[in-house]
């Protein structure tokens, strides 16, 4: 049943024929609008997170008046409100201490203007989780659209990815197998246009678990940003949000426990981002789910990686992922490893969305019987050293780290780490275990991309491409390596990484899911007695409210007050 104009929310504001309506009605018409714009009419946010330090929303300044056209096509009311940017490139010392704020930014931006509806522009890394999880609280109909990723890089005819070419050519400059000028040509060809990450990174696994849970339009995860499919998309979405407040199609109604299930078979079978743990945790939180580590570890055993996308595969990127069918393609190929029945944006089911949808090219995306990696791309290791949980990427690490035993090499901050990395004298091998602590949520502060430690330089001139780091830290999903992450809990606040010596054995056992400090239990008693904690990061700002409410990995770093089963519904503003 289609809901009646009077019960609009926007409706609060400009209805009624007292004082503060007139207040409103006039302050609109002082922009140049009239009845005829909003009277009757869904009201419809666009929450835009472009700015001129975002090259991956570099195009939303032009995109958002797309969204805009396909909301006056379908009768409704469009208003720009701009948000939070969070560029990856560029927020220091990371992203990921603002992916709250950025939710909160959000939610109250929808609770306090008069919205019927919300198009949520987004895509590079933490944008997306941030808007979801506002728009969950928020409880306005919504739909997100996805940045896109960029094009393919190329350097010299070869086909270069963001993020893990990076690394790659870093190392080889280190070893002093390229040269300046290769590494400046390097610089100019590895983003070739706006959009975010286009290898299988945390930006293109956050829009595609979008598209799994049912919040954006089929196949709009895929699109490069740089395709004219993508500006028609932006005007779908507009044309949609505005259907969607009439049929009250919230979040609730789509964001159901298997939508989250959805979400991490989907994400598995990708070769998803490590990152994809904690953001989807919190989503599924905020919308009263209790995904956990243990979701992420039982669907990894069962779903295999079909997605032949850098870093997991080895040869192709996202826009040869869109040629190949897209994320519906894949889906399709999931078939009835999904719950087909859950509800999407376009208020069909996912079944219905991905009937029919064909993969054109069967190594881009793999038959289940020929993937290219046989379990998840993820796997969840405890023990002594991370009792509530660590994170690896089996799917993008050397085969014979998988099991390993070797002497730590701590460090305790980055700075001590990279003052000494590149020094031929350090004492390492690559049998080692580089362990990077106090860079968690409250010790980075805000759990930086540092757990992909660099290999020691001495090691890269050996050849050395990968060995096992330890840390309480994340890394790029762009990344790739033997790289134990999410430490929980993390070393900043006692976790047992704080507790660890250089010279201690550490084990680990991806295949058996263990991670162990080889130290005695009256030992690690006895250093736990001596621990000293550390001083606080913040002494006031958002950064003490951060450091005084941000959660665990496990848990997904939101903040305890920000969860749905924290106090009770938040009610409308009030209007006199």
């Amino acid at each position: 049943m289609k809901k009646a104009p009077e019960t609009l929310r926007s409706a609060r504001w400009f209805a009624p024929d007292d004082l503060k309506g007139f207040g409103h009605r006039s302050r609109i018409m002082q922009m140049g609008y009239g009845s005829e714009d909003w009277a009757g009419r869904p009201v419809i946010a666009i929450i835009n997170t472009w700015s001129d330090i975002s090259p991956c929303h570099a195009h939303f300044k032009t995109r958002v008046d797309d969204v805009k056209r396909g909301v006056f096509q379908a009768g409704g009311f469009p208003i720009e409100l701009p948000a939070l940017s969070l560029s990856e490139n560029f927020v220091k010392p990371t992203t990921m201490l603002y992916r709250n704020m950025l939710a909160m930014d959000t939610e109250e931006l929808i609770r306090s203007h008069p919205v019927d509806g919300v198009v949520l522009m987004g895509g590079c890394d933490k944008t997306t989780p941030g808007l979801i999880m506002g728009a969950i609280s928020a409880g306005v109909p919504a739909i997100y659209v996805p940045a896109g990723p960029m094009l393919r890089g190329n350097w010299k005819g070869k086909t270069l990815g963001s993020g893990s070419d990076a690394w790659k050519f870093w190392d080889e400059r280190r070893a002093g197998n390229i040269t300046d000028k290769d590494w400046r040509d390097i610089e100019g060809g590895i983003a070739r246009s706006h959009g975010h990450c286009m290898t299988m990174g945390t930006a293109s696994t956050m829009t595609a678990i979008a598209e799994a849970i049912g919040m954006t339009l089929p196949g709009a995860s895929s699109i490069p940003a740089a395709d004219v499919n993508h500006i028609r998309m932006c005007a779908e979405a507009g044309r949609r949000c505005v259907d969607m407040v009439w049929e009250d199609l919230t979040p609730s109604k789509i964001l159901s426990r298997k939508a989250f299930d959805n979400a991490v078979v989907v994400s598995m079978a990708m070769g998803c981002s490590t990152n994809a743990v904690i953001h989807l945790v919190a989503m599924a939180r905020r919308a009263g789910h209790d995904v956990t580590l243990d979701d992420f570890d039982r669907v990894s055993r069962i779903i295999p990686v079909i997605a032949n996308v850098r870093p997991s595969g080895d040869t192709y990127l996202m826009e040869d992922f869109y040629y190949a069918g897209g994320l519906p393609a894949l889906m399709n190929r999931l078939g009835a490893k999904l719950w087909l029945e859950e509800r999407t944006v376009n208020g069909k089911t996912i079944g219905e969305n991905i009937a029919g949808a064909e993969v054109y090219n069967d190594d881009v995306i793999r038959p289940l019987d020929n993937p290219i990696y046989a379990e998840g791309a993820l796997a969840v290791l405890k023990g002594n050293l991370a009792e509530d949980g660590a994170i690896i990427k089996p799917s993008a690490c050397s085969p014979q780290y998988l099991r390993h035993t070797g002497p730590a090499l701590v460090f305790d901050d980055f700075p001590s780490m990279k003052a000494v990395i590149d020094s031929d004298d350090l004492d390492v091998t690559a049998d080692h275990v580089l362990i990077l602590r106090n860079a968690g949520p409250q010790g980075g502060p805000g759990m930086p991309e540092w757990g992909m430690l660099p290999i020691p330089k001495k090691l890269v001139k050996q050849g050395v491409r990968d060995m096992v780091r330890i840390s309480d830290a994340r890394m790029s999903g762009t990344s790739y390596g033997a790289c134990i992450l999410h430490v929980s809990p993390e070393a900043y606040i006692g976790g047992t990484l704080a507790l660890v010596r250089t010279g201690d054995l550490i084990s680990i056992d991806v295949p058996n899911r263990t991670i162990r400090l080889e130290v005695c239990d009256d030992e690690i008693a006895q250093r736990r007695a001596a621990y000293q904690p550390l001083p606080p990061r913040f002494a006031r700002g958002y950064g003490a409210m951060f450091s005084k409410h941000i959660q665990q990995a496990d848990k997904g770093c939101d903040f305890d007050f920000l969860e749905t089963a924290y106090g009770g519904p938040t009610d409308e503003p009030a209007i006199f």
